[in-house]
């Protein structure tokens, strides 16, 4: 399999203060890497890192052997609380399509390959039959069901999600985490997840992020480990099993 990502010695800060020190990290075609870690310890960071919407301080970052800039046209990004203002008119649809849209696109013409591939992603992910409804009357597991689509529709080799489920319940959380393991069959994915009761059940490495990151094997998350990591006592709750 070749490497999909390689960070090596990776630090951020912002206006002198560390974010994020030495990393270290690899991720390989067709892996499913979860990165979980305390509010404030550069989950975020390190996606916009990997995106190339940010420049490292000292270290290297390669996606598919590139830079991070030069790469992004192979990745699908699900950014945190993808919301549209609800009277906005637009359609599910529309919103899909607008994986499509080249850098710097003002005025959007779409050809007939665009909406083949907007309606395939929206199958992909079992909202085909929404493509009329207007985006803001979705519920919240069918937003993100599109907007998961909309990263789809650029056809990807890496998907990155930035804590997909955090505004879905429990069931709807189920439903997106069993898509993403469908998705992974044909796309390597990273996402950022606070649930750690459903990581272990769906993916194939934890990435434990604060400050410092520390890469791990499903079956090596304990409690112990992730109390280090919010360096306090943390209830893992069990859904279908438990870490």
């Amino acid at each position: 399999m070749g490497k999909v990502l390689e960070l090596r010695g990776v630090n951020f800060a912002y206006d002198s203060r560390l974010i994020l020190k030495d990393i270290n990290l690899e991720v390989d075609e067709g892996e499913f890497l979860a990165v979980i870690g305390p509010n404030g310890g550069g989950k975020t960071t390190l996606l916009r890192l990997i995106l190339g919407f940010l420049e490292p301080v000292g270290g290297s970052i390669k996606v598919f052997d590139q830079a991070p800039s030069k790469a992004r046209h192979l990745i699908g990004y699900v950014p945190q609380h993808g919301e549209f203002n609800k009277d906005f008119p637009v359609s599910a649809l529309e919103v899909v399509l607008m994986g499509r849209l080249s850098t710097g696109s003002l005025f959007p013409r779409y050809l007939a390959e665009d909406y083949t591939a907007a309606y395939e992603a929206m199958n992909a992910v079992g909202v085909k039959k929404l493509a009329d409804y207007r985006f803001g009357e979705l519920s919240g597991g069918q937003k993100q069901r599109v907007l998961i689509a909309r990263a789809l529709a650029a056809k990807p080799q890496l998907l990155i999600l930035d804590e997909p489920t955090s505004s879905v319940d429990n069931r709807v959380e189920q439903d997106i985490y069993e898509l993403l393991s469908q998705l992974n069959k044909k796309v390597t994915i990273i996402m950022v997840s606070h649930d750690l009761g459903f990581v272990s059940s769906y993916v194939t490495k934890v990435a434990c992020l604060n400050r410092n990151l520390l890469v791990h094997n499903t079956k090596e998350i304990s409690q112990e480990v992730i109390a280090d990591l919010y360096q306090s006592s943390v209830e893992m709750i069990k859904h279908q099993c438990l870490l």
